[in-house]
């Protein structure tokens, strides 16, 4: 059974830890120059891949001890709290250009472009700690996959509007606060449990 709440936090922090990532910059590069489905198609499908394998990770995590997964969820939410407060702003990611504008082609380097870039990202360690701290795989699924299709949709079809409306840096700030908030918590319950 799918929890709506897990799904909805996972969504509101996974949302807000990859918006101001450079794989947003990545997709509207790429929406910039192809077609948005063909390069959404590649994206989602990448995006998909990273949240089944940092789900699965996290629900290894389950198999430790209550106390040891809090701790550990505690100290990486405010880790991954740091980075956001404390990383230096990236610069645009270099897109190669298919030599044409084929699904496959299109597809297969928005599905690359992602694949490498997001590899142990911020957000898939933080998917696998929701995983372990819910324990409840399919939300915590659901939710990362559909905060990171967000993303790329908004960066792909209108990351610039976006950005000119919101400031990177207030986007960051809140994710960071929410991690912030999140690793407390947890460290509270390992204490406390």
């Amino acid at each position: 059974m799918i929890s709506f709440t897990v799904t909805a936090v996972v969504f509101g922090v996974v949302f807000l830890a990859e918006l101001p990532d450079k794989t947003a910059l990545a997709g509207l590069v790429l929406g910039t120059r192809y077609r948005a489905s063909y390069v959404f198609a590649g994206v989602a499908a990448a995006f998909a891949l990273h949240v089944a394998l940092a789900v699965a990770a996290g629900s290894v995590l389950t198999l430790l001890p209550q106390q040891i997964v809090h701790a550990l969820t505690g100290v990486l939410f405010l880790g991954g709290a740091a980075v956001l407060l404390f990383r230096k702003d990236e610069g645009e990611e270099e897109v190669r250009r298919p030599e044409n504008q084929s699904f496959w082609k299109v597809a297969g380097a928005g599905f690359m472009l992602i694949l490498v870039a997001e590899f142990g990202d911020l957000t898939q360690i933080m998917t696998a700690n929701l995983a372990a701290r819910y324990d409840d795989p399919l939300s915590v699924g659901l939710g990362a996959v559909l905060a990171l299709w967000a993303v790329a949709g908004l960066g792909i079809v209108g990351g610039k509007a976006l950005m000119k409306r919101v400031p990177l840096k207030l986007i960051t700030r809140i994710a960071a606060l929410l991690m912030l908030a999140l690793g407390v918590w947890s460290l509270w319950e390992a204490i406390a449990g």
